[in-house]
């Protein structure tokens, strides 16, 4: 299955993206805003990930294209029938053109059709403060804060957890 939104196409992860997801994910910078992305992050780390994607064992992932080139990766994963929480991540070199928003925004719309959840959750390391305004942008709003592990740092740090009600969705997704 392929979204397309504007300016981008979600489509499921392939093997072959390892040596891109490896470059991408593997800068520090963005590393260190994820949980789970170690650093460095190799290609052999990355193949396995999306062997482990392809198996179902990530939840629902999209490779995350602009103009034919892998940009970044977003998906989530579901915890209980009512909520998934979601997340994603953006090469540096892509940083600052709206498409974490783009593509968020579609895969927002995707987990409530497809999957029926009441809410989603999301989560920005504390000083990720592009990813707080890109869910502020898709109308989460702040819910919890708690320590996170994250793998680049090799640290656990603080964490600011997000919400989006289906009815929340409904009316931010109308939004550019």
């Amino acid at each position: 299955m392929q979204i397309k939104t504007q300016r981008l196409i979600l489509r499921p992860p392939a093997l072959a993206d390892a040596a891109r997801i490896a470059m991408l994910a593997g800068d520090y910078d963005v590393a260190c805003m994820t949980g789970t992305i170690p650093h460095p992050y190799s290609e052999q780390m990355a193949a396995e990930w999306l062997a482990g994607a392809l198996n179902g064992e990530e939840g629902v992932v999209f490779m995350i294209e602009r103009d034919g080139t892998l940009v970044g990766c977003t998906g989530y994963r579901a915890f209980g029938a009512d909520h998934a929480e979601l997340g994603y991540w953006i090469g540096k070199p892509y940083w600052g053109h709206g498409y974490a928003t783009e593509a968020a925004r579609a895969l927002i719309a995707h987990a409530f059709d497809a999957d029926g959840f009441a809410y989603l959750k999301a989560g920005y390391l504390a000083d990720n403060l592009r990813s707080e305004r890109v869910l502020q942008k898709l109308g989460f709003v702040a819910d919890d804060e708690e320590m996170r592990d994250c793998a680049a740092r090799g640290d656990t740090v603080h964490c600011t957890t997000y919400r989006l009600s289906r009815a929340d969705a409904q009316a931010s997704l109308r939004q550019p």
